[in-house]
């Protein structure tokens, strides 16, 4: 289970509307305890996907070392990524699946029309062949 605090839910999804109608991405920070996942940061990373990023993102590996090191300073972990899917579903698509990291959460914000819509909380397997849907509270 995942639980999203407030105030990084907003960010998460104020940064999912500006990006419209490119996917954004960013990391998650917060605790992990007994099997419970709460996120009381989101930073905002930059897509770094050189092609049409209304179709997909991508993450500079410095980027989500930064990302870790904010979490360390901060004495939080790094919980997963946050991305964005513009009119469509909120769904881990195959490529998401294939660059995921099986140790992360991936939550993926519906923007349809520039407007949150609905999302889901993904924890792919260590193969890397198929992702489980996790409970998410926001």
């Amino acid at each position: 289970m995942i639980q999203v605090d407030p105030e990084p839910w907003q960010a998460m999804v104020e940064h999912a509307r500006r990006a419209y109608p490119n996917e954004c991405c960013g990391a998650m920070l917060g605790s992990a305890d007994s099997g419970k996942k709460t996120v009381r940061v989101a930073m905002a990373l930059e897509n770094s996907f050189a092609g049409a990023q209304a179709a997909r993102y991508e993450l500079r590996p410095e980027d989500l070392l930064a990302a870790d090191r904010a979490a360390r300073e901060r004495r939080m972990d790094l919980i997963g990524i946050y991305h964005s899917h513009p009119d469509c579903d909120a769904y881990f698509s195959k490529t998401d699946l294939e660059n995921s990291c099986p140790w992360y959460s991936f939550i993926v914000l519906s923007i349809q029309k520039g407007e949150f819509h609905h999302a889901n909380s993904w924890l792919p397997n260590f193969e890397q062949t198929e992702a489980a849907k996790e409970e998410l509270i926001y």
